[in-house]
């Protein structure tokens, strides 16, 4: 009796143990990916950011076809971090808006498209704008008309209006509401009432220009503490309170061209015609990185890739130390029996193609040579490429040099990202084609 339940276990673990066994998740280079590799073969032989125009110009028709009638859309610079990436936007759309957050940024759009309208995404300590002012390019930019800082506070109102006695310039002021993420601004409607007193009382220095009111807390909390219609709903009642309170205060802004700015990638699509924005910011959504596989936007395609060369493929998996893990787990695990060694590595990225490819995690984390396991089913090769999509591109496409600008799988252009220094700004030109 004791034998035959031992067999039956025997069976039965046998069984778990086929059931729970990974299967062979390899594939070659989709068509797409291999016409790329094809091309990068030959190419610099470093890791490159790709950004595909023609994925790019199809998301920029798919955002401005969304826009709720009459609203603006402002390009968010911050993750599209290239002034060739930016003015082929500013094409796509129509639009002359943008929003920036990095004060060298501020400068290399002011020098390079001097016809531009600038928000800023974030307060900026007065240093920062102090250095604007210092760096301010002679070609027409008119920051007194086309530049607005954001204002979260009365102390920092306070630190402007001394800036701009000091210049005797004339600043557009922009107030950050709170609309529910908590991260700053005002909080209450009454509030506005002594920065306007203060704002009113130096019209040579000071013009309220308008308010902006990020929401994106709107649908990141789970459905059973908040859903996402009731936050977008409280998000917005909060906005339409600032701006009522205003025309309260004073009723001569309502026939003033005001900046009501708000959303973001995410919320997007959530704003209808009955959104109390006026314009609306996006940026991330033109690329899609993995951070913005949303509902929201399923019809926006990826358009931001890495391309890594594979400096090494190893038959089995060989790690450090003197248990045979690695032969055990590639016996076990099909998809660990091929081992890759890339130029680079630990980037905000996921692999993209071919598909098995995954990090060891074991191996740990490389910035140099990082280590990624596959099936032989990939039929990588050294000198082949693997593709990772970025999980956000604000920080990663200044990771790379110039950015590559693909089309129909060849390289088309060569983009360099925003300068991080005012100083190595260069001359405005337009020479971004390879």
């Amino acid at each position: 009796m004791k034998r035959r339940h031992f067999l039956i276990g025997l069976a039965g673990t046998a069984i778990l143990a086929r059931w729970l066994k990974p299967g062979d998740q390899g594939h070659p280079h989709a068509p797409y990916f291999q016409k790329l590799n094809d091309t990068l073969r030959d190419g610099p032989g470093r890791p490159l950011l790709l950004i595909d125009r023609e994925r790019l110009a199809a998301n920029c028709a798919q955002l401005v076809a969304g826009l709720p009638a009459g609203r603006h859309y402002r390009i968010v610079a911050k993750s599209l971090p290239s002034i060739p990436l930016v003015r082929e936007v500013m094409a796509l759309t129509g639009t002359r808006r943008v929003m920036v957050f990095h004060q060298p940024f501020i400068t290399a759009m002011a020098a390079a498209e001097p016809d531009c309208d600038l928000l800023l995404g974030k307060p900026m300590p007065v240093s920062a704008a102090a250095l604007f002012y210092q760096t301010l390019p002679e070609n027409g930019f008119d920051p007194d008309r086309q530049l607005q800082w954001l204002i979260d506070d009365m102390g920092r109102l306070r630190q402007y209006l001394a800036l701009a006695q000091r210049l005797d310039r004339r600043l557009l002021i922009n107030v950050e509401i709170d609309v529910g993420l908590h991260r700053g601004g005002l909080t209450e409607a009454e509030q506005l009432d002594e920065l306007l007193t203060l704002i009113h009382a130096h019209p040579e220095h000071l013009a309220f220009s308008g308010f902006m009111g990020y929401d994106a807390q709107v649908g990141k909390l789970p459905g059973w503490i908040e859903g996402r219609d009731t936050s977008l709903r409280e998000s917005q009642d909060r906005y339409r309170a600032f701006i009522d309170r205003l025309y309260q205060l004073e009723p001569a802004y309502r026939a003033q061209s005001l900046t009501f700015n708000g959303a973001g990638s995410p919320t997007l699509r959530l704003h209808g015609e009955d959104s109390p924005l006026n314009e609306l910011a996006a940026g991330s959504c033109l690329l899609k990185p993995t951070d913005f596989d949303l509902d929201t936007l399923t019809d926006f395609q990826p358009a931001a890739f890495i391309a890594a060369p594979v400096l090494k493929r190893l038959p089995g998996l060989n790690l450090p130390g003197p248990l045979p893990l690695g032969e055990a787990w590639s016996w076990w695990n099909p998809n660990r029996r091929e081992t890759y060694f890339i130029y680079g590595g630990a980037w905000k990225a996921l692999p993209a193609s071919p598909e098995g490819i995954s990090a060891n995690p074991v191996y740990g984390i490389s910035t140099n040579q990082m280590m990624f396991n596959g099936p032989p089913t990939t039929a990588l090769r050294e000198d082949d490429q693997i593709f990772f999509r970025p999980t956000q591109s604000e920080f990663v496409l200044l990771q790379f040099g110039d950015l590559a600008i693909i089309e129909q799988g060849r390289v088309l252009a060569w983009w360099p990202p925003f300068p991080q220094r005012t100083e190595t700004i260069p001359a405005p030109g337009r020479a971004d084609a390879m």
